[in-house]
């Protein structure tokens, strides 16, 4: 059996060995309409309509969403992407 500590142990390594996690922002802009965000997120994320509209409107009314996790280089490709479609991204560590 193995106790707390070595569990904690491995998932701290496992934490280094992957590296912190980073998101990907879209931000609210004044020339794309809502529908068109949607579209987007649903397109190229392949969310639901609910959830794409969820986070569409999290972009409208606080100004940003956070529609991705992961590794730095995959979040750099959903902001290249984003920017392809004409959406206002930016990548960044994630929080703690």
């Amino acid at each position: 059996m193995t106790d707390a500590r070595t569990r904690e142990d491995t998932v701290l390594d496992e934490k280094l060995a992957l590296g912190s996690p980073w998101v990907t922002i879209v931000w609210n802009d004044p020339v794309n309409l809502m529908s068109y965000v949607t579209y987007v997120f649903q397109t190229y994320f392949g969310f639901p309509r609910k959830e794409a509209d969820r986070l569409m409107m999290l972009v409208h009314l606080e100004g940003r969403a956070v529609v991705a996790t992961g590794t730095r280089e995959e979040m750099e490709r959903h902001v290249e992407a984003m920017h392809e479609y004409g959406l206002w991204a930016t990548l960044t560590k994630a929080d703690g």
